[in-house]
């Protein structure tokens, strides 16, 4: 069947946009509308929203979150804040949608298409090229990044004996070093009201870490995450994890918990407490926590990072899909 495909806006398709995430194949929180559409209020100033949704009569079954600047289409978010991107599509259906949304694309002023962090299981990975191929467009596929994970088990216990031995005798030998050190506490905020506080924390945290991290947090960079705290806190998706040592809180995350998923999104630390690994140790808690809370996996996103790996974290792929006309 050829779908109908028309240009939307966030105000249009928000309740149907959530409704028809949980039916696609790939479901993650940076495809949330509440997700999207904090990104390009912040960021989509100078772009032109391409928001394509393709109907079966009253039914959406598919959604391509696009901009379109300078004749570059891209998906709405750039890789310094969203990891994961795609076509929504439902389930069974992306033969059809990628075609009725590629066809409408066609209509349209553009040169290049540069789509970036597409997860190796993405179907347009599949498609797209396909049918930029059959008109003759030039196509290229890269491997982009690595976006390491880890199933989570049933218990504690248990994750530690899925580690190597060496990454689970450390593990075990830092965690008593740092509880031999002082009074040791995780406190996590998930309350709207104590995020300002919490989040400056967290920012300070961020920015002594290294100088990368620092020159990454600029002022918009900022309100970004203060945003998207807020919204996602609001809707029960946000925690905002503290080491805390003698009362002085010396490390943070943030992760997100979305479908038996928790995602590390990013994190800082005091250099003061280097020495006592309190950055791979909070991390190491998160993770605890996630089994507690009976999470299914750990997405440690993207990036190769060795504390990834020490904490059992195994490859999965995203990659970057240009066609040019």
């Amino acid at each position: 069947m050829v779908y109908t495909v028309k240009q939307e806006t966030f105000a249009s398709v928000t309740q149907l946009w959530s409704a028809l995430l949980p039916k696609c194949s790939l479901d993650t929180v940076f495809f949330t509308p509440e997700w999207q559409s904090t990104w390009w209020k912040q960021f989509g100033v100078e772009e032109d929203l391409c928001l394509l949704g393709a109907w079966n009569d009253s039914l959406l079954e598919g959604l391509a979150p696009l901009v379109l600047n300078n004749k570059t289409l891209k998906f709405i978010g750039d890789t310094d804040l969203v990891d994961y991107h795609d076509f929504l599509i439902l389930d069974g259906k992306e033969e059809q949608v990628c075609s009725s949304i590629f066809g409408y694309l066609e209509q349209l002023d553009w040169d290049t298409c540069d789509l970036r962090s597409v997860p190796e299981t993405s179907e347009i990975l599949s498609w797209l090229p396909k049918l930029a191929q059959a008109q003759n467009y030039r196509v290229t596929i890269e491997r982009e990044d690595v976006s390491p994970g880890t199933q989570l088990p049933a218990n504690w216990e248990q994750y530690l004996d899925s580690l190597t031995k060496k990454n689970r005798h450390e593990l075990r030998r830092k965690l008593r070093r740092l509880e031999n050190s002082g009074h040791v506490i995780t406190n996590t905020i998930r309350d709207p009201q104590y995020l300002p506080d919490a989040l400056n924390d967290f920012f300070s945290l961020l920015r002594k870490s290294r100088t990368t991290k620092s020159e990454f947090l600029t002022p918009e960079r900022e309100v970004f995450f203060q945003s998207i705290a807020q919204n996602l806190c609001e809707s029960g998706l946000f925690s905002l994890f503290f080491l805390e040592l003698d009362s002085r809180r010396v490390a943070a995350t943030i992760c997100f918990d979305y479908k038996k998923t928790r995602f590390l999104y990013n994190s800082g630390y005091d250099p003061e407490y280097n020495r006592l690994s309190v950055g791979l140790i909070l991390k190491a808690l998160c993770l605890k926590d996630a089994i507690e809370q009976d999470m299914q996996y750990f997405d440690f996103l993207r990036g190769a990072e060795a504390y990834k790996y020490d904490l059992g974290g195994k490859d999965t792929t995203i990659y970057h899909l240009l066609i040019q006309r």
